[in-house]
């Protein structure tokens, strides 16, 4: 063999190793693919997803179903031969690892996260759906943190709520704050809270503050919470994570709160976070939630306006692309659309 022929022979070699070791090391991507969807309407593990206790409700017909988007698993990694399978699969989407699981942020924390904007879009789609059915949805004053050996360690807990500071009603965070710090450092400060359901009374030797000596603190952190009139039991849990269910959940439970069948016997899907002022955000994985959707039967799929043209430019699957930037603007398409499925609404086109 000639030198010539022999070095060739190499550089091909090295040539074919290298591309190998590049289809097998992994690559900072993640795929993302359609997951699972759910009638909020339906039933989750034997239960009914939705539970109102303590409101009439009311018989429906057809189904609600929030979508879903499956995304690699943060122990796992993406090979190049997959980044490209995936990225030419019109169903599939293939994203920078750090914008699923941020750099310094283990998988646990992304999974509470997600459970924690779960259990957000669960309460805020409560109270959006709650107003739209006609019900008083109120603010409430709630315990976020109690300071560590601070005067009410050991007997405020956070998540209580807070009805009352020394007799006078709470109606406001900036309130209770002045009720407190009113009073004399030092002193007993009488608080009615309700926790776990339950109202109780809780006294709290109260301290000067550190940037103001005249001024009494009991050592809390509060927020802004809603207090509805009555229960609502969501069942899901935290087996789905993330937002993006606020708008389909606010549907279902204005579905049953109301006389009629809003669906009228209908499969629709959707997706879109929902603030308790009724407004409709846009989210991610608008192209794999269309897919999910269209595997599931739905005809017609909620888009929020923000993901409008992303879903315009995606396979729509026969589906009628109905977009929403409010949840009056979804409950007025649907009741349209139950009556005359051709009706004209807002779509995304």
């Amino acid at each position: 063999m000639s030198r010539r022929t022999s070095t060739l022979a190499a550089a091909g070699f090295l040539v074919v190793t290298l591309i190998a070791i590049a289809f097998l090391l992994p690559v900072p991507y993640v795929t993302m693919r359609p997951g699972p969807t759910v009638d909020a309407l339906g039933k989750y593990d034997d239960k009914p997803v939705l539970q109102v206790e303590g409101a009439k409700t009311y018989p429906t017909d057809g189904e609600i179903r929030l979508t879903t988007v499956s995304v690699t698993r943060a122990d796992s990694r993406v090979s190049l031969p997959h980044a490209i399978t995936a990225y030419l699969d019109p169903a599939e989407a293939v994203v920078p690892r750090d914008m699923v699981y941020p750099e310094g942020q283990t998988a646990e924390q992304v999974r509470e996260e997600n459970a924690a904007q779960m259990a957000s879009s669960q309460l805020t789609s409560e109270a959006a759906a709650l107003t739209a059915a006609g019900y008083e949805v109120k603010d409430a004053v709630m315990i976020t943190a109690v300071t560590e050996d601070g005067p009410s360690e050991g007997r405020l807990e956070p998540g209580d709520i807070l009805l009352s500071v020394n007799g006078t009603a709470v109606t406001s965070t900036d309130q209770a704050v002045t009720l407190v710090s009113g009073a004399e450092p030092g002193s007993v400060v009488t608080l009615r809270i309700r926790r776990d359901g339950k109202k109780q009374t809780v006294d709290v030797t109260s301290q000067a503050s550190p940037d103001d000596p005249a001024k009494a603190r009991i050592g809390v952190s509060l927020g802004t919470d809603l207090e509805l009139p009555f229960t609502i039991k969501n069942n899901l849990g935290e087996s789905i994570g993330g937002p993006s269910a606020g708008l389909v959940f606010a549907v279902a439970l204005y579905d049953l709160l109301t006389p009629g069948a809003l669906l009228d016997g209908a499969t629709v899907a959707g997706t879109g976070s929902i603030s308790a002022a009724g407004e409709v955000g846009p989210i991610g994985g608008v192209q794999q939630k269309l897919a999910g959707a269209s595997e599931a039967g739905a005809s017609v799929f909620l888009v929020p306006a923000g993901n409008c043209a992303e879903a315009a430019a995606a396979d729509d699957f026969g589906m009628r692309l109905v977009e929403v930037a409010t949840f009056d603007d979804a409950v007025d398409a649907l009741e349209k659309l139950s009556d005359d499925p051709k009706a004209k609404v807002p779509t995304c086109s």
